[in-house]
């Protein structure tokens, strides 16, 4: 295969293998998010830099967006692909048989850095199928990728009780190991075309964020709602913890699951941007995220209506959150082979970002204002992205795309 916008259609089971590596890989950015306080404790880290694992793990990955994922403009994706979970499988191995705090540290950074193979495996997915059903191949590949998000987190937790921490990290070592040895005997070699050298590569970026008003738009309502997603899943297990609910470690573990509903949204959002509704969709994908909030209102704090409404909240918000997500993806994928890696890891940096800083202000937001400040935030995210929606003009493609110079 080449790099150009000319692929055969995907067999359903290489679909299904791609939905499968991408959900194992993206988890791997997640388990530690739960066993942040274990981990500090087993490895005598203050509780000031408990987070440090966390935070290093988003930076490598972070880095792998902007540094990495943008290689697979230039270098042959099953071998980066392989690559990148082959140093995703020893930083999880390191994670796992550490036993002092800066190894463990150096382990996280690598493991941000390897889980990037998951955003070189899904402009994959778009070059092996065809224009008019791109949308619900990355929808199918998205499906797995949003349901390892949210099963990361309970998985990890449930491990963690089962076993211990450094359980949960080798097992997911020996899962990158069997994957890569998968991957290896299935996936078709793709070579892209495209005549740059790394640093004209990573140069083009910039181009491509000035000269692309589609990836700017699209990534800018991502990174409203990722801002979203985040406030809502950084603080709703303070909630539950609290004396309202007072629910324990296990029962916050098993409301996580609710989110893992929202993958549903992923090929359906995926068949209705095929059939040319992406406009209108996005709008409906916001309209869900914001109405998501209120409804965690409408019943006494700590009754059984309240949790309830709690998981209809993180169903409706999941749903449109990964709907969006699939819709913006697609969106951009439509703009041209050549340059997917880089218009991907621009997407994703960019949403990346928003969600670091949801995080960062619904924890704000919640210890000053309790759960009314974080909900108000978290609706408030979606609205701006609403108004930010109103201001779109509905373009044709050859109108879309003005990056010609930009992508060669």
């Amino acid at each position: 295969m080449t790099g150009e916008d000319h692929a055969p259609t995907a067999p359903a089971r290489l679909t299904l293998l791609l939905a499968v590596a991408c959900g194992l890989a993206a988890a791997n950015l997640y388990y530690v998010q739960p066993l942040a306080g274990p981990i500090a404790m087993a490895l005598g880290l203050s509780p000031q830099a408990a987070g440090l694992s966390v935070t290093l793990t988003q930076l490598g990955y972070g880095l792998g967006l902007l540094l990495l994922v943008p290689l697979g403009d230039l270098i042959e994706n099953r071998r980066l692909t392989l690559g990148l979970l082959g140093l995703a499988a020893m930083a999880l191995l390191g994670a796992g048989l550490a036993r002092q705090p800066l190894p463990f540290l150096a382990a996280a950074l690598g493991i941000g850095l390897g889980t990037v193979a998951v955003q070189v495996l899904v402009p994959y997915a778009a070059h092996l199928a065809p224009e008019a059903s791109r949308g619900r191949a990355v929808g199918n590949v998205m499906s797995g990728l949003m349901l390892g998000i949210m099963l990361a987190r309970p998985v990890a937790s449930f491990i963690a009780d089962l076993a211990s921490w450094h359980a949960m990290f080798l097992l997911a070592a020996a899962a990158m190991l069997v994957l890569i040895v998968v991957l290896a005997r299935t996936l078709p070699a793709r070579q892209p075309s495209l005549g740059l050298h790394y640093s004209g590569l990573l140069a083009s970026m910039g181009h491509l964020l000035r000269d692309t008003p589609v990836l700017r738009r699209r990534a800018l309502y991502h990174a409203a709602l990722f801002a979203a997603f985040s406030v809502f899943w950084t603080t709703v297990p303070l909630l539950l913890a609290g004396p309202a609910f007072g629910l324990s470690q296990s029962g916050i573990a098993l409301f996580s699951l609710a989110g893992a509903a929202g993958a549903v949204a992923t090929p359906l959002a995926g068949r209705i941007a095929d059939l040319g509704h992406s406009h209108r969709a996005s709008a409906l994908a916001m309209g869900m995220v914001a109405l998501a909030f209120p409804l965690t209102h409408l019943a006494q704090p700590g009754s059984g209506w309240a949790l309830g409404l709690l998981v209809l909240a993180a169903i409706v918000l999941d749903f449109g959150v990964a709907a969006n997500l699939t819709l913006g993806q697609r969106a951009i994928f439509m703009l041209g082979a050549n340059m997917r890696g880089r218009l991907n890891g621009l997407y994703m940096a960019a949403f990346f970002l928003g969600g670091s800083l949801g995080s960062a202000f619904g924890a704000w937001a919640y210890a000053h204002g309790g759960w009314t400040w974080t909900s108000g935030l978290g609706a408030a995210l979606p609205v701006a992205a609403l108004a930010y929606w109103t201001t779109e003009k509905r373009l044709g493609r050859f109108q879309q795309v003005t990056t010609n110079e930009a992508c060669r």
